[in-house]
């Protein structure tokens, strides 16, 4: 199974922010510094965080975003579920319908392998992918602050 681009990123984004001391936030130019990724997608990712609940960003003077009580224990599997979306690995119809539909077994079994996938994730929370030795490496990515 292959993640796409977006969901990687936005599970960097969320593990930096997952290692921010409590009451400290970051910024988004800030995050896109940090993980090196370009500031256009980080705001997307950050967006999309934002709408699931697994980070919160506060406006103003002292403002930033930080992670969420319920995005440090958030599920692995439930996350990337929730950024890849329920689509399968591979669909039988489309502009030319696949002829061995009505009788394959290869459908059922990616169908299957993805959902063991998914289940390895679920035991891992956000919390675990930033325990030592991740952690301090991502705190040390910290850019100067602002």
């Amino acid at each position: 199974m292959r993640l796409t681009k977006f969901t990687d990123l936005a599970l960097r984004v969320t593990m930096r922010l997952a290692v921010l001391e409590p009451g400290a936030s970051l910024t988004t130019s800030q995050v896109a510094e940090a993980m090196a990724i370009p500031y256009t997608h980080t705001a997307k990712a950050i967006a999309r965080l934002r709408h699931l609940g697994v980070v919160e960003a506060r406006r103003g003077r002292g403002g930033g975003l930080g992670l969420t009580r319920f995005g440090r224990s958030a599920s692995l599997g439930w996350l990337v579920r929730e950024l890849e979306g329920e689509e399968e690995v591979v669909t039988c119809e489309g502009e030319t319908p696949c002829p061995l539909r009505a009788a394959c077994r290869l459908r059922g079994a990616l169908r299957a392998a993805q959902q063991a996938f998914y289940a390895s994730l679920d035991s891992v929370t956000v919390g675990d992918l930033v325990a030592s030795p991740t952690g301090p490496l991502l705190v040390g990515l910290a850019p100067a602050a602002e």
